[in-house]
């Protein structure tokens, strides 16, 4: 039996009231009644709604009734989005006009057989059965039982090639296998992925991200060449050897090491870590999904820096601020917020300093300072990809030893951040202020880098008051004039 949950039913109610009024017939379609067909719930409800026409004065009717958010998706095509912020989460409402002449029609131009579903407004009831009144023309209710992904019609992916990278997002969401004939279809039409705007791929992309299958969902999708038009920064990774500590090149290490960095967030147990990685970052993109990416792109930097030495020796200096750069264009292109491009770069940039810091004989409160101070508030997204990147490196060179002492680093640090959290934080022993007064300063960046060298001298113990404090700035102000 498929039953309309409460909730669900409380939500729907405005739209079939103003259908009402309105003397419109609306269809259910897609998504909330494959999840149905699933016993699948959903965080934050989203409903799809198609009408004959007028669907664009619809959901302006709705939001105005409701009071809440409407977004004009696509006006040739009658689509729109209706947005209701509720206590703790946020549901929306699709509405578009029929893509052909009747309901059946319609269906035909939907992206997949398991979406290809539909249920008139008048059959939509809570605590009733609705099996004998979906509309299911295509064979939905097979495939979403058989887990298939399959295309509705031989025209799919030229109608929308953002469907491509749609029908890898729903295998890894439901875990369903993609049908042979999809595979088919896709190798006439992935080059046109990269007309696709940067939102719409960036939407697919962190739901596929948001799921524990992100490395078979790439591996697949690798096989297309979708990944290529996707992230055309990635062409040159392909082929290069990094010498004899890595057992892979560069483009295949840089799958393995977002493999090795699911199995980290999957065998999680600190309450602390998987907070961290669960908050919410931009709109419903989590850090634990831009780490993904960040893991990805990691060595993006290598090919423009690739260089042979003498001897053989293959070396890559300075990937990681090369690797940022393009990391930056990238989620520019994906309309990423400010904070995950911030975040995406810092992580970038120092994600090689735990393997240089495990190589220390000694892991001095200096170095650890600094680890600190440059990765700021994120550390420990820093020592997730570092953790990532070590195990996804398993050449003759990289020795059980190293590999037990970087472990042992990126434990250390972990858990003196996490001390660190704990703590009260100390009000610094002088300001801006003071130093300006004392020695006749103007505001300028040296303020800043004296502070910052006051609270380094803090930090290892060689100062503890305002007076060492002063007299430990007088030192640097005298150094760097000299």
């Amino acid at each position: 039996m498929l039953k309309l949950s409460k909730k669900d039913w409380d939500l729907i109610i405005p739209v079939i009231q103003l259908a009402g009024k309105r003397k419109a017939k609306l269809y259910l379609v897609g998504g909330t009644l494959r999840d149905l067909v699933l016993g699948r719930a959903k965080e934050n409800p989203d409903f799809d709604f198609a009408i004959k026409k007028g669907a664009i004065n619809f959901g302006r009717a709705l939001s105005k009734e409701l009071g809440c958010g409407f977004v004009l998706l696509d006006k040739e095509h009658g689509s729109c989005r209706v947005v209701r912020k509720l206590k703790h989460k946020i549901c929306t409402y699709d509405f578009t006009d029929f893509r052909g002449v009747n309901i059946e029609d319609d269906l035909l131009h939907r992206d997949f057989t398991i979406n290809s579903i539909a249920l008139e407004d008048r059959h939509i009831f809570h605590g009733k059965d609705l099996s004998s009144y979906l509309i299911d023309p295509y064979g939905s209710r097979q495939d979403i039982k058989g887990k298939i992904i399959k295309p509705v019609s031989s025209l799919s992916f030229k109608e929308d090639p953002l469907r491509i990278l749609r029908a890898f997002s729903f295998a890894s969401i439901l875990k369903f296998n993609i049908h042979p004939s999809a595979y088919k279809l896709i190798t006439p039409v992935k080059s046109k992925l990269k007309n696709v705007s940067g939102e719409r791929i960036r939407d697919e992309l962190f739901k596929i991200f948001a799921t524990q299958e992100a490395y078979e969902c790439f591996m697949l999708l690798e096989k297309t060449g979708a990944l290529k038009i996707i992230f055309p920064e990635t062409k040159g990774m392909r082929g290069i050897g990094q010498g004899a500590y890595h057992h892979l090149d560069v483009w295949n290490h840089t799958l393995e090491t977002l493999k090795q960095l699911e199995s980290i967030f999957g065998n999680l147990r600190k309450e602390e870590i998987i907070d961290f990685l669960e908050e919410a970052i931009s709109a419903e993109r989590k850090r634990s999904a831009l780490l993904k990416l960040a893991a990805f792109l990691h060595d993006v930097g290598k090919p423009s820096t690739l260089k042979h030495e003498e001897g053989g020796r293959v070396t890559f200096h300075g990937h990681e601020r090369a690797g940022l750069n393009i990391a930056t264009v990238i989620a520019r292109r994906l309309k990423l917020s400010n904070d995950e491009i911030n975040i995406l770069r810092r992580v970038i940039l120092w994600h090689l300093r735990p393997g240089y810091l495990s190589d220390l004989e000694i892991l001095t409160a200096r170095a650890k300072f600094r680890y600190f101070r440059d990765t700021g508030h994120e550390a420990l997204s820093v020592l997730l990809l570092s953790l990532a990147d070590q195990r996804a490196t398993k050449g003759p060179l990289t020795t059980v030893l190293s590999r037990k002492r970087h472990e042992k680093t990126v434990d250390i640090l972990t858990k003196e951040l996490f001390k660190k959290k704990t703590e009260k934080k100390k009000v610094r022993l002088i300001t801006g202020d003071d130093l300006i007064k004392k020695f006749n300063l103007k505001p300028s960046p040296l303020i800043g880098k004296l502070l910052s060298d006051i609270e380094e001298l803090r930090a290892i113990g060689k100062i503890a008051d305002k007076a060492s404090a002063l007299k430990a700035a007088a030192k640097i102000i005298k150094t760097s004039k000299a």
